[in-house]
């Protein structure tokens, strides 16, 4: 494919590009690769809370969606269905380290350009937000990621959830005071 016709196609919206990937376009299926994987990625690393799953959850993630793409029935619906399998696959990933979590597999090496105190302190904050993220029930958390990690609407995470909008609404001021109880001593 040429350059332009790349560039065409990345101009495409998600229904397009969803339609031809279901119909086996490798390129319009690398377009939304392109298009979601950032977020994909941060959604992951928000839920997982550490960076060695994240790139098999989002591979994992995207090898699903290129088999069950043609199962999918609302096109436009494309990014929400990608977010969906993502969560999905990062709250597996939860499950099993609970099953066998070793305290050991979650220490993250400091970057050598910050000081020890700074990444004492980050390192600190990341953990009692992980901690507090943890505590909140499922419905909870997930709107709440959704919402602050994600950028999705109340509506689009009510889509997601089959949860009505008030629902959603009422969910994330409960995440929000419960995390801003928790969090107290950061502030």
């Amino acid at each position: 494919m040429t350059d332009d016709g790349l560039r065409h196609l990345s101009a495409a919206g998600d229904r397009i590009l969803a339609g031809r990937a279901a119909d086996g376009d490798v390129r319009a299926f690398e377009v939304l690769v392109r298009r979601y994987s950032r977020l994909m990625r941060a959604y992951a690393q928000r839920v997982l809370g550490s960076n060695s799953d994240v790139d098999d959850v989002v591979q994992e993630a995207f090898v699903q969606a290129w088999r069950k793409l043609p199962e999918l029935d609302d096109l436009d619906a494309v990014k929400s269905w990608l977010m969906r399998i993502v969560a999905n696959r990062s709250f597996d990933v939860i499950r099993r380290r609970r099953e066998h979590d070793d305290i050991n597999e979650h220490d993250q090496p400091a970057p050598p350009q910050d000081s020890p105190e700074a990444q004492a302190e980050k390192l600190s904050l990341e953990q009692a937000l992980d901690g507090a993220l943890s505590r909140l029930p499922d419905e909870q958390r997930r709107c709440w990621v959704l919402r602050e990690i994600g950028g999705y609407s109340y509506l689009d995470i009510g889509r997601e959830l089959a949860l009505p909008s008030s629902t959603v609404r009422g969910l994330i001021a409960r995440a929000r005071k419960n995390l801003i109880r928790d969090m107290e001593e950061w502030r």
